[in-house]
């Protein structure tokens, strides 16, 4: 039998704090949080020491609280997160709800942020690094041994920034937004450089761009085809390593710390690293120069083939149908993007499935002469708006809500103790 809701309270009444505390199931106590965050508003007793609070109000706090304890979606039982971020819907996905295709392939990596962030465009956005935060981030990177992978680097750099901002625990959204403005470009600056100029002006694809590929003088096609990849990888809604840093914020974690929290998910093979092995497997057919006996190898040793599908996009992923178009323009991505159709072809046969982001990512930096981990590095550094977003997000919301209950399938107790 479903729960029914309590009966609806006069309109006109007032509670006291004890009255909204029963009706909120909360300690009086944080019913004056709820007032301290906005979330209810209080009228002080004449006369008193006490407040009395809208009875409709606290009646619609209490429904969205019983409604966020829920925490189950009706059509798969997980973890359903209010969000006005990025909605994915009949293979296209939308940055409140502006096409994210549309926006990136028109608009800079910065500018997309921006909008993540505010809601409001601003045209010709571009993000510095503090020269004391950067020092400190290289320094930090630089003592890494030299086999340490992309994420090592990202999460170190972020720690150490973290400890060069003594304002870190500041988390109004001014004091957030300037974290995410400075800490984006620090991470690409502490980066080792690809050769031996740095560049560290100019648009952050640029940038990043110098510490990935081994071509100094790059066409204007394949830097716009970087930017853009950057721009479409911001967001993807509660991808794991988004999930991670919502929970780090409902903890009240600061930003840095959030995004470390990020960093620490993106690293699984299923997650930001799939790019890697989807350029792995994409070399070797060039080098091969056919698909099918390196998608045989793949099947034969009981391998998922990387690159291929998407459990959100049923039909074809828009982010590698909007990359797969920019890199048609780059001569030299010919080869790589062949290579990339004779593996969706030779897979067909036994698996209709869609080249995703990740395929689209290996043509990318395989063309363009960036190590197998480019693809991780570039999913990183694109994703931490998006997970800045969603942390500004989180930190509006009520404290620790990311807290489901386990389901404990354990011995039942009491059990001896063991000897």
């Amino acid at each position: 039998m479903r729960d029914q809701e309590p009966a609806p309270l006069d309109p006109e009444r007032r509670l006291s704090t004890k009255e909204a505390a029963e009706l909120l199931g909360v300690k009086p106590e944080t019913v004056y949080a709820y007032v301290s965050r906005g979330q209810l508003s209080s009228r002080r007793v004449t006369g008193g020491r006490g407040s009395t609070f809208d009875a409709r109000e606290v009646e619609a706090l209490a429904r969205r609280n019983r409604r966020e304890s829920a925490g189950s979606s009706p059509s798969g039982g997980e973890l359903s997160v209010r969000t006005r971020i990025t909605l994915i819907e009949s293979d296209r996905y939308y940055y409140r709800g502006v096409d994210a295709v549309d926006l990136a392939t028109r608009h800079t990596y910065e500018e997309v942020a921006e909008w993540l962030w505010t809601g409001r465009m601003r045209p010709g956005s571009t993000f510095t690094a503090p020269a004391a935060s950067v020092a400190v981030a290289r320094r930090a990177v630089d003592a890494l041994p030299e086999h340490a992978a992309p994420t090592d680097l990202l999460r170190v750099a972020t720690i150490a920034a973290a400890t060069a901002d003594p304002l870190r625990f500041d988390l109004s959204e001014d004091a957030v937004l300037g974290t995410a403005r400075t800490l984006i470009p620090t991470l690409v600056a502490a980066l080792p450089p690809a050769w031996r100029d740095r560049r560290d002006e100019g648009p952050l694809a640029h940038r990043l761009w110098s510490r990935l590929s081994v071509h100094k003088d790059p066409d204007e096609a394949s830097l716009r085809a970087l930017d853009t990849a950057l721009a479409l990888l911001v967001d993807h809604d509660l991808a794991a390593s988004t999930l991670a840093v919502r929970v780090a914020a409902s903890a009240r974690a600061h930003a840095y710390a959030a995004v470390s929290a990020g960093l620490g998910v993106i690293e699984g093979p299923l997650h930001g690293a799939a790019s890697g092995l989807a350029h792995r497997l994409l070399q070797d057919v060039l080098d091969q120069g056919d698909a099918a006996p390196v998608i045989a190898d793949e099947l034969r040793a009981g391998r998922r083939i990387p690159g291929l599908g998407h459990r959100l996009y049923p039909g074809e992923d828009p982010r590698a149908r909007a990359l797969f178009a920019l890199l048609e323009q780059i001569p030299r991505a010919e080869p790589a993007l062949l290579a990339a159709r004779d593996i969706v072809e030779t897979t067909a046969r036994h698996a209709p499935l869609h080249a995703n982001v990740d395929l689209a990512l290996a043509v990318l930096t395989t063309s363009c002469g960036m190590p197998p981990t480019a693809g991780e590095t570039i999913f990183a550094v694109a994703r931490t708006a998006g997970w800045i977003a969603h942390a500004l997000e989180e930190y509006g919301e009520r404290p620790l809500r990311m807290r489901p209950s386990g389901l404990y399938t354990g011995p039942k107790p009491p059990q001896p103790l063991p000897e």
